[in-house]
């Protein structure tokens, strides 16, 4: 006989027909809540525009410590406001840096001859 057949022979039948019993486990999917915490730190840091940013990090705070207790629905609902601050925070301030190289662009050399024609009219340089 052939090794494996001798441990079947030797094994036999499962001792007891009777029904085999599984557990089953189930678990809730685990919800991923996002809380913008970084991207508010950025705002705060950057774009704090009307302050912005800062409420916005305030947000995801609160939303942090809701999905630390298990409050989904709190947690996702900071989460919103947060993010909704947050674009508000990025465009306005990126509006306003933009609009700032605009004038600087617009206003500098104007400035810059202005200033040159008064040197000469001074017998400055």
């Amino acid at each position: 006989m052939i090794k494996e057949e001798h441990e079947v022979a030797v094994l036999g039948a499962p001792q007891g027909s009777g029904a085999v019993r599984s557990t089953v486990v189930t678990m809730q999917p685990e919800t991923v809540v996002p809380d913008h915490i970084v991207w508010s730190l950025f705002n705060t840091i950057f774009f704090n525009t009307c302050c912005l940013g800062f409420v916005a990090f305030a947000y995801s705070v609160k939303s942090r410590d809701r999905k630390m207790v298990g409050d989904v629905v709190g947690a996702q609902s900071y989460a919103s406001t947060a993010k909704c601050l947050n674009i508000w925070a990025l465009v306005l301030g990126l509006l306003g840096t933009i609009g700032c190289i605009v004038v600087l662009a617009l206003l500098l050399p104007g400035v810059l001859s202005a200033i040159a024609q008064a040197a000469q009219a001074h017998g400055g340089l």
